[in-house]
């Protein structure tokens, strides 16, 4: 018997989409399932398995009979599941809660169709791969995970094969395949030979994934027969046909090296191309949780019943969308023609949702009747007392109208530019102290006598001052010419910030190779700079930027009583293979960058690598020559890539290659080339600037805060059950954030679930009076918490796993 052994794992990766659209994709998953199942027929003892439940929701629906032959070979054991989500989707975009819900869909559509669910995670062509990954995979049923990318050349690892670990303790057993997924010739012997070379002392085995892949196919006839010939030559190891689950327990007993990081970086430059698709993905997530949120609170109310079908249906849109070369920007340009229809699907059942229940709410809140009098409720989806500046399209507002409280409290507000051009409309903003998950009703008065004259910032077409920063804009470049903190007296940029700079970027639509984007060839120049609003609530500086026949327009809001600056930016994109950055270099020395990762964080190098993030960034050090913490946040409301230089956070806005353009492909001179990002785009980042590091500053919260906004609705005088301000949920700490609320998969009881923010361990309390509940519960760093809460008073919760299975 030979001492090692390669563990030979037939497999046909299947892009859904990529060169090709969806059905074609379709197609083909039932082109190569049925060629799988030929092969089993032919081979008795030859084992196959296959990622993606749409995979098999495709043949279910559309071939029947072969979805039951699937099952008997699952049953047999020779058919494995693996990956135990929808798709394999790209492993650093999506939020926290979507890979949650990729579990959670598929995994349970697993169980319920085949009796089992997946115990490997497969994600062999996703680019990289986020280090909070482990936990999500582990309390969704899986132990073991496999991965290709990025490559040892790519990323060291002290082995091929280890545990990977969450900052909460959560490990996985985790593989590194050698070499490649697919395996092109009609034999493996090349393939074989270095995949054995791979086992290294003290380890006596490895995998070998083989089969024709990317359009599918699967293993062969002749990649079959080779196996059995090779098996033949002494000096190769065993070659075991076999899948992902056996290999994983035949080296259990192995002690394995721990790795705590996330996998990084292959195809850098995906994280920045296509920014509709990212901008899509970004609103689909936050208007999906906040259309669940306060469909649950109306439906224990028993005011609208909660969707379930039509929730999971759009989730399960948005999931196939954040397959890793669709969400990454790397398909042809067709396929995000289909992506929208379906994001949009899945936007349009959000946001219809969210109205039938705050419609609900706001109906049976009790507004007695106030003669000229217009009554406005604002919802919070956040579980803290949200301080958020409060925009809605309004009929008439005179001078001498008056905006109050539920207490007839005297609100300041201002008559800001409609976003419609005629019919008598306006516009209203305010500044409101909202409720943790919860609402509070306004009221605007018109013609009051009892109204105040609220004094507005200072402000003019180059600057900005609140009580605590004055923003000036420099009049030659249009470019941030000083921030200034008053409080800790501090200037927060060393040098000219919110520099919008142009890099040469001839590179692929990956990327590929590229760690740096550093090649900078121009930057914008200032066409004009103007105030155009002005009061007591807000001034916004809109400044024009021209870079050759790309405009940018950046409007600068600084609020009275909110001590962050939004900046909304318009991009008129023309420019061909090249990227835009928006540069702010930070005054700090002994920095720290921590980086916001899905439902978590993560510090990172400053050596000026395009790195993915999430929602925020954030720089903290010391104040040269005053030993003072102090730190600045850089949020965004859909963009997520960006490269730290030292002290400079360079936000990468988009980049502009040629649809699916692969390197080694060369671009013809004088050919046609469709280029990504062309075209006009919106976008809001912030910043953030604060004392202490960042743990101490809200950052958390400001971010949701930009991402996912309150919901403001004009109501009429009513009779209501509910009172003027209520919060349905609420936790203690800061750094505890609820992230969903919905109703469970399997009954009418409630799913909450929360997870720790910054990384340390607390103890925290969640309370949700809608519920007479409580939860007293202790959190690791960055641990995800899920909780069953009956509607029942005389059941207790119970902590459950991210399938809302029992723990």
């Amino acid at each position: 018997m030979k001492e090692k052994k390669l563990y030979m794992i037939g497999n046909a990766h299947i892009d859904p989409v990529w060169l090709w659209q969806w059905y074609e994709g379709f197609q083909e998953v039932k082109a190569t399932f049925r060629s799988v199942l030929d092969r089993m027929n032919e081979y008795e003892d030859f084992k196959f398995c296959a990622s993606s439940s749409i995979f098999y929701k495709w043949i279910e629906k559309n071939c029947p009979e072969m979805f039951e032959e699937i099952k008997k070979r699952v049953a047999e054991g020779r058919w494995e599941l693996v990956g135990g989500w929808i798709v394999e989707p790209d492993c650093n975009i999506p939020s926290g809660e979507s890979f949650v819900r990729q579990g959670l869909y598929a995994q349970r559509y697993f169980k319920d169709r085949f009796g089992k669910i997946a115990k490997v995670g497969f994600n062999i062509d996703s680019f990289g791969h986020a280090g909070t990954l482990p936990q999500i995979l582990k309390k969704s049923g899986i132990d073991f995970y496999v991965f290709l990318r990025p490559q040892p050349h790519e990323k060291h690892l002290p082995n091929n094969v280890f545990y990977w670990q969450s900052n909460d303790g959560s490990k996985v057993l985790t593989a590194r395949i050698p070499y490649e997924y697919c395996s092109w010739g009609k034999e493996l012997s090349n393939h074989i030979e270095r995949c054995a070379m791979e086992i290294k002392p003290p380890y006596k085995e490895m995998v070998c994934v083989y089969g024709v892949g990317n359009h599918g196919g699967g293993p062969t006839k002749q990649n079959i027969e080779s196996i059995y010939q090779l098996n033949n030559k002494q000096d190769l190891p065993e070659l075991i046909i076999s899948t992902p689950t056996d290999f994983f327990e035949a080296i259990l007993n192995n002690e394995y090296p721990v790795v705590i990081d996330d996998l990084q970086h292959h195809a850098s430059g995906c994280y920045a191309a296509h920014s509709n698709i990212k901008m899509m993905n970004r609103k689909a997530e936050n208007l999906l949780l906040f259309a669940e949120k306060f469909s649950t609170i109306a439906d224990v109310l028993e005011l609208q019943r909660y969707e379930k079908e039509q929730f999971q249906n759009a989730w399960e849109n948005l999931l196939f969308n954040q397959f890793h070369d669709i969400l990454a920007g790397t398909s042809l340009e067709e396929a995000y023609e289909d992506a929208r229809d379906m994001i949009g699907e899945t936007m349009s059942v959000a946001k219809r949702n969210l109205n039938y229940a705050i419609q609900a709410l706001s109906w049976q809140v009790d507004i007695e009747y106030k003669e000229n009098s217009k009554p406005i409720v604002v919802f919070n989806p956040h579980s803290w007392d949200s301080v958020s500046n409060i925009e809605l399209e309004f009929g008439n507002i005179n001078p001498n109208d008056v905006l109050v409280d539920e207490n007839n409290n005297i609100v300041p507000y201002q008559k800001i530019t409609s976003h419609a051009t005629s019919g008598g409309r306006n516009r209203l903003s305010f500044i409101a102290t909202l409720p943790s998950l919860g609402y509070r009703t306004f009221s605007l008065i018109q013609n009051s006598e009892n109204n105040i004259e609220f004094e507005p910032m200072n402000a003019s077409d180059n600057y900005i001052e609140n009580e605590r920063f004055k923003l000036e804009i420099d009049e030659n470049t249009g470019f941030i010419k000083n921030l200034y903190d008053k409080e800790e007296q501090f200037e927060v940029f060393q040098g000219p910030a919110a520099v919008l700079k142009v890099i040469d970027d001839n590179s692929d639509t990956w990327a590929h190779g590229v760690l740096k984007f550093d090649r900078f060839i121009g930057e914008f120049t200032k066409k004009s700079n103007k105030l155009i609003e002005h009061g007591p609530v807000k001034s916004v500086i809109r400044v024009e930027n021209t870079y050759n026949h790309s405009l940018v327009i950046q409007d600068f809001t600084m609020y009275k009583e909110i001590n962050r600056i939004d900046v909304d930016v318009v991009v008129d994109w023309r420019e061909k293979q090249k990227m835009l950055k928006i540069l702010f270099p930070i005054n700090l020395i002994f920095v720290t960058a921590t980086h916001e990762v899905p439902y978590g964080i993560l510090e990172r190098e400053t050596n000026g690598e395009e790195e993915p993030i999430q929602s925020w960034v954030d720089m903290s050090g010391i104040i040269r020559g005053k030993n003072t913490v102090y730190g600045v946040s850089i949020i965004n409301d859909g963009k997520y890539s960006l490269s730290i230089d030292n002290k400079t956070i360079g936000l990468t806005v988009l980049r502009s290659p040629v649809y699916a353009h692969h390197d080694p492909m060369k671009l013809e001179d004088g050919k046609f080339y469709s280029y990504i990002d062309n075209g006009i785009q919106r976008f809001r980042y912030s910043i953030l600037p604060h004392k202490d590091k960042f743990s101490n500053a809200n950052v958390v919260r400001h971010a949701n805060e930009v991402n996912q906004r309150p919901f403001a609705l004009v109501e009429t005088f009513h009779k209501g059950k509910l009172p003027k301000k209520l919060s349905f949920a609420k936790v203690d700490k800061e750094n505890v954030v609820i992230s969903c609320l919905k109703l469970s998969e399997d009954d009418n009881d409630i799913i909450l679930r929360c997870y720790e923010a910054y990384n340390k361990q607390t103890l925290a309390c969640i309370e949700l009076p809608i519920l007479d509940k409580k939860i007293i519960a202790e959190f690791k760093p960055n641990e995800i918490k899920t909780f069953k809460i009956p509607r029942d008073n005389s059941k207790q919760v119970k902590e459950v796993n991210l399938l809302e299975y029992d723990m």
